[in-house]
């Protein structure tokens, strides 16, 4: 027997959508400001193996050398990805949603778990709630994240004035360089997430459209049932 349950909140849902299309924004803006000094690669012994980024790959994006432009797009948005997170992060609070989540003790042997079973290894997948082991880890840790970069950011964005962040994160050049990784980390989560909500089905993404999902309930027996009613009166 197939039931309607509600299953993700209006406020879930807003932030989730909203922090899509400017997290996109500041990634884009911010390879137009990294672009103007791309000092960073993989250098071993004298010889550079990989930079961020080969140059074909400004060429294919056709990525335009436009700091100022970078800048100010990317010094607008992240105030709109502050609020967003810092609502966010108060909604979770106040309704209690931090309960689903927080990993627990055992998230990272049951996110192992999940792992398996999305790779068809673990024929049955650990049991979960609104979030598995996995999904607890990997929204905890955007979170933490999302901090990294608001602190790296504003190191950088005003050294001077926020020296306290600055110094906190090691100096300028290191601020820098954990903003640039956090970037490639949201990159990497975005991918993951895509795939992983390929491997979920339809249900689950209608879920953070309308914020309801299709799940099949056991209907009860007529008899067992019938106790029931007699017992709650």
């Amino acid at each position: 027997m197939k039931a309607i349950k509600e299953k993700h909140s209006l406020a879930m849902r807003w932030c989730h959508w909203v922090n899509f299309p400017i997290l996109t924004i500041m990634i884009w803006s911010g390879m137009l400001i990294y672009w103007g000094n791309d000092e960073y690669s993989f250098t071993l012994f004298g010889h550079t193996f990989f930079r961020f980024f080969p140059e074909w790959f400004y060429s294919y994006l056709k990525i335009p050398h436009r700091l100022a432009e970078g800048m100010a797009f990317h010094f607008l948005f992240m105030w709109f990805f502050t609020l967003n997170g810092v609502f966010y992060i108060l909604y979770t609070i106040i309704s209690g949603d931090w309960r689903e989540l927080v990993p627990k003790k055992n998230s990272f042997k049951e996110a192992w778990q999940v792992l398996l079973h999305d790779l068809h290894i673990r024929k049955m997948a650990p049991p979960q709630k609104k979030y598995n082991a996995a999904q607890r880890i990997a929204y905890s840790a955007i979170i933490v994240m999302g901090l990294g970069s608001l602190v790296t950011g504003l190191a950088i964005y005003k050294p001077v004035q926020f020296y306290y962040l600055t110094w906190l994160c090691g100096g300028y050049h290191f601020a820098r360089i954990l903003h640039f990784a956090l970037t490639l980390g949201y990159v990497f989560f975005f991918v993951i997430h895509i795939v992983q909500v390929v491997l979920a089905g339809w249900n689950n993404f209608r879920s953070v459209i309308s914020g309801f999902e299709v799940v099949n309930e056991t209907p009860i027996p007529a008899i067992e049932k019938t106790n029931n009613d007699e017992q709650s009166k």
